[in-house]
């Protein structure tokens, strides 16, 4: 799952939750494990159909390829970060979320690969608490 992140399983990729394709005797299973708890939830007789079932399944979460670049409390460090992302011509997507009794606080995500052109943004924004 090149640039996708750790919440899918494919073969012999451990993950601690999130869902997966695996092999059950003969057949192929679609699971999903959280806190350690495996709850197979398909079946397929074939390894195409479980793997397109798989694709479908992957592509359409929108989450799948998103990954956490800042995590920010203020409006000055957010618009730091937008401006860095900009610069690089980095689409991102942002979001706020309710945050303890001190406020909200900004999401900002980047996709698939482009992950890798922004660790450095990443460790300077990922998490303003």
């Amino acid at each position: 799952m090149h640039c996708f992140n750790d919440s899918y399983g494919i073969g012999d990729r451990n993950i601690h939750e999130g869902c997966g394709l695996d092999t059950f005797g003969s057949l192929y299973v679609w699971y999903y494990t959280e806190r350690g708890e495996r709850k197979n939830l398909s079946y397929f007789q074939t390894e195409k159909e479980a793997v397109e079932f798989a694709f479908k399944e992957i592509t359409a979460d929108k989450n799948a390829n998103r990954h956490l670049v800042g995590f920010l409390k203020d409006t000055t460090t957010e618009l730091e970060l937008l401006a860095g992302l900009k610069n690089r011509d980095i689409k991102f997507w942002k979001d706020e979320i309710p945050y303890d009794l001190s406020g909200k606080r900004t999401r900002v995500f980047v996709f698939g690969c482009d992950i890798k052109k922004v660790l450095d943004l990443k460790d300077i924004y990922g998490y303003h608490i």
